[in-house]
């Protein structure tokens, strides 16, 4: 009795160190007032940050991938990602995203392609131009008409936003892009337990999006434990950790511009 007691005794004490150490970064995401907490959300910034081109200056196709810091305290857990595409010789971007507080979740509306996320900047996660994002364009329409949990959303550990992205990803071919470590959501995958990554370059095993492993040439190594993800980028060295994002070179944003 006493060995089964210390036994479980040293795993709650294992859990809760464990827990802290995911939890420091967001902890101090918060702390370090990183994230925009204060506001109402209608009042908070959601203006262009001038990445993507105009499209009356512009004719050939685009897409665009873009990642922000989520609304509210979620920014110092994660970020939310949608995709922009802006056919050739339009005068408009179309975004595909999903959002929480709509049924069905997925939306796809005519609006700016690198607004500011309620205060938080984005951040550009693939461009494409030009024919193979002409290509694209309808497939990753198809696909978001397609996403088969859009009467569902989960921000733990998922179907969310960011996993709608990594579906969409694998949908289209030759759409590969590399989510941030805190894209929060994007290692559910559904009902399956492997699959490519979403950028093509490796595979990842996920048990529902609370425990998995992720290795591809794009991403490096990541673990994901309770929906919260470390890793280490090798092509670009940098450590990834929860919360924070990376620490050392910056990403690359995938495509072909």
């Amino acid at each position: 009795m006493k060995k089964t007691l210390a036994a479980f005794t040293r795993w709650v004490a294992v859990l809760i160190v464990m827990l802290a150490v995911l939890l420091a970064g967001p902890v101090w995401m918060l702390a370090s007032d990183q994230i925009v907490t204060e506001g109402h959300w209608s009042a908070l910034d959601l203006s262009s940050a001038a990445i993507a081109p105009a499209p009356e200056e512009v004719s050939e196709a685009v897409v665009q991938v873009y990642a922000a810091r989520a609304y509210n305290w979620r920014g110092a857990f994660g970020v939310h990602i949608w995709i922009a595409t802006k056919a050739q010789n339009a005068d408009y971007y179309r975004l595909h995203q999903v959002l929480s507080w709509r049924r069905p979740t997925v939306v796809s509306s005519i609006d700016t392609p690198d607004r500011s996320w309620f205060g938080n900047a984005p951040e550009l996660l693939a461009d494409y131009r030009g024919e193979p994002a002409q290509t694209m364009i309808p497939r990753i329409a198809d696909a978001a008409a397609r996403f088969p949990y859009a009467d569902l959303y989960r921000v733990w550990p998922g179907p969310n936003s960011n996993s709608f992205i990594a579906w969409v990803a694998r949908e289209v071919p030759g759409f590969n892009v590399s989510l941030p470590i805190t894209a929060i959501g994007k290692d559910y995958l559904f009902d399956s337990v492997f699959a490519p990554a979403p950028s093509g370059t490796g595979y990842q095993l996920s048990l529902g999006g609370v425990v998995g492993l992720l290795v591809a040439r794009e991403e490096g190594v990541e673990v994901n434990i309770l929906g919260l993800g470390v890793g280490i980028d090798f092509m670009r060295p940098a450590i990834k950790l929860p919360g924070v994002g990376r620490l050392g070179m910056p990403a690359r944003a995938m495509g072909n511009h």
